[in-house]
């Protein structure tokens, strides 16, 4: 259905795998306006579509491939998409956002989402041109790894037309098709990593999709475009984080920083800190192994890293890998960790869940749980341990599980560094309590960017009390929302780090700084104000330029206020959809060696106060004790009538 918006290609396209059909999904502008695209979009097709009785390994289940109306515009960092599933990790719906240039190609296509359905009876790699879907058969796909299938997708698709074309692929590697829970979706050298919607396409048959068309994104009004894109290009150049910190060092260039602050997890969590983090930090991949910064379509920051592991030049770690294939396992050998990052994308496994579950599996041998051999500090092995885990080989077979059912398995719960089955990231939160209601809220499991990376209030941006309670259940929901909708564009979440002024980053111990990260800890209220009327904020902020983005590409009105409301409808749409799979209070945890232990014996601080924060944080959200959105927060933003 065409839309009056710009940014839209007004087709949303529904594949049956079961029977072959193909057919338009109604989408209407009236959804466009309530739901804009991306992760909220799939968010609602998820809430109209399943009822709470579906397995993510069921022809019910669907696969939703979405980009959002900014993809395709020329703003600044727009090329991501979406993939939205049942997750096979955790029981409940989940996405899981990557860059590269597929969704940019899937609206060449002429496509703004795929809603894949039912299961192929074959193996089977989708064919869109301009579309068209064909289907073809995947057997002498099936079984290579990522990039071995990439370089024979680039073959067929150009041997057909006889000549290179340029188009968007995406592919699963031998972990999806062998059904491993935290199996990703690789697209070129990027991943839509986590909660196993690798799995899904596995489970469904499909090796792989490539896309390509010569249809042009439309935009509202594109000569205010282009200036608005150069004025926003320029400020986040000249922001002290998005034009120095991400494009000198990426993300591996927190590792030093939270190492001074205790924020590093090392050794499965026990420690906040690692003895030998200078030997695997940003600075030293920097001198040592990076040989050029690369970034996604229409990205000024190029946060990414390229190395060269044995004679290939390939993407390098970021800083989840660094951290938890580092201190968190004990291991200070880098270029192990550049080995093992591309031997994880190549066989399609998350990077984070499969570190964790072997940090699980090495603290539960040491405790004398489960006898398997693998020991903290000792690496030898650990690259056949990966495809071990992508072919469900040996005790490989079990890892694939994650370190959930691991736990649920041998014992040791407590130290199973996961929640709602979704291993955490490297933020160790007891230094960082904000971060640690994130991960338990999060609606797709242990997620340090859906959970509102409070993180980087609390020392790797500000510095404000990151031990106390205090605004942290407002700030989290507030920087939930805007992160939500921001995924709904089809923008990185990077382009929100220059939401506070440089000089805040530049001067640390200036007067103004200092006074704003003690004042904030003293805002929940004013924040607790802007997030229940957000109508009221009826302006743009100059740090933000979000808004005004919205307005000259799309044409639709934008105010700050409504930009934070429309996440909100996103962020509840999925935690409705998540409550009909069991989601509720005691969903929303943590593990004990985060709540009950402290980082630091002597300063009882330093653990999660979980139960304090949710309760303050469900009344924000305006849900009930048991963590449900209410009927009137559900109307209020019109998802139930």
């Amino acid at each position: 259905m065409q839309s009056k918006y710009g940014g839209y290609m007004g087709r949303v396209l529904q594949i049956d795998l079961s029977t072959g059909d193909v057919k338009d999904y109604p989408w209407t502008d009236k959804d466009r306006e309530l739901y804009i695209g991306g992760k909220t979009m799939a968010a609602k097709i998820l809430y109209d579509t399943l009822t709470g009785h579906e397995d993510a390994y069921s022809e019910e289940n669907p696969l939703i491939i979405s980009t959002g109306p900014l993809t395709g515009t020329g703003a600044p960092s727009s090329s991501r998409f979406n993939v939205s599933s049942l997750s096979p990790q955790t029981g409940f719906i989940s996405s899981s956002n990557c860059g590269g240039t597929f969704g940019y190609h899937l609206k060449r296509a002429g496509i703004d989402a795929l809603i894949i359905t039912g299961r192929r009876g074959e193996h089977t790699w989708i064919e869109i041109d301009n579309g068209s879907v064909t289907f073809h058969n995947a057997d002498d796909l099936w079984g290579t790894r990522v990039t071995e299938c990439q370089r024979l997708l680039a073959e067929k698709m150009s041997s057909k037309r006889g000549c290179d074309i340029k188009f968007g692929k995406l592919c699963i590697g031998p972990a999806g098709e062998n059904l491993v829970r935290y199996s990703a979706v690789i697209s070129d050298e990027r991943a839509a990593g986590r909660t196993g919607m690798g799995a899904v396409l596995g489970w469904k048959n499909v090796k792989a999709i490539a896309v390509c068309g010569n249809h042009d994104t439309p935009v509202h009004d594109p000569s205010a475009t282009k200036k608005w894109c150069q004025k926003w290009f320029r400020y986040l150049r000249n922001h002290p984080l998005t034009g120095n910190q991400l494009p000198r060092m990426g993300t591996a260039g927190l590792v030093s920083s939270m190492q001074m602050r205790g924020l590093l997890a090392t050794k499965n969590y026990t420690e906040g800190r690692f003895e030998h983090f200078h030997k695997v930090n940003g600075e030293t991949l920097a001198e040592e192994y990076n040989i050029v910064n690369k970034g996604c379509l229409s990205c000024p920051i190029k946060c990414a890293r390229t190395v060269t592991v044995e004679g290939e030049d390939v993407k390098g770690p970021e800083l989840e890998t660094l951290g938890l294939l580092g201190g968190g396992i004990l291991n200070k050998d880098l270029y192990h960790i550049l080995k093992w990052n591309k031997e994880l994308d190549d066989l399609g496994l998350d990077t984070i869940s499969a570190s964790n579950t072997l940090a699980y599996a090495m603290e539960a041998n040491e405790r004398g749980l489960w006898n398997n051999g693998l020991k903290f500090g000792d690496i030898e092995g650990i690259s056949k341990i990966w495809d071990d885990i992508a072919y469900r080989r040996g005790i490989g077979n079990e890892l694939a599980e994650g370190s959930k059912r691991l736990s649920e398995k041998y014992g040791g719960k407590e130290f199973a560094m996961q929640s709602k089955g979704l291993e955490l990231a490297a933020y160790e939160p007891r230094r960082a309590v904000g971060q640690g209601l994130g991960y338990a809220v999060s609606n797709r499991g242990g997620c340090h960017l859906n959970g509102g990376y409070l993180v980087i209030l609390e020392g790797l941006g500000l510095n404000i009390d990151a031990q106390t309670p205090h605004a942290k259940a407002d700030f989290t929901m507030m920087f939930q929302d805007l992160m939500e909708m921001i995924s709904a564009t089809g923008q990185c979440l990077f382009t929100s780090y220059a939401f506070f002024p440089g000089f805040l980053i530049t001067r640390p111990n200036g007067a103004i700084a200092t006074a704003a990260n003690k004042l904030l800890p003293h805002l929940g209220w004013a924040i607790r104000l802007m997030n229940k009327f957000p109508r009221v904020l009826a302006f743009h902020l100059p740090v933000f330029h979000h808004t005004k983005m919205m307005q000259k590409a799309v044409g639709m009105p934008m105010t700050f206020g409504k930009y934070l409301q429309t996440g909100e409808r996103g962020f509840n749409l999925e935690r409705a959809v998540n409550v009909r799979f069991g989601v509720s209070a005691a969903k929303d945890s943590l593990p004990k060696r985060l709540t009950d232990v402290p980082q630091d014996p002597n300063d009882p601080r330093t653990r999660v106060p979980l139960e304090q924060m949710k309760k303050i944080y469900y009344q924000a959200r305006g849900w009930d004790k048991n963590g449900i959105p209410t009927c009137r927060t559900l109307k209020k933003l019109k998802i139930a009538r």
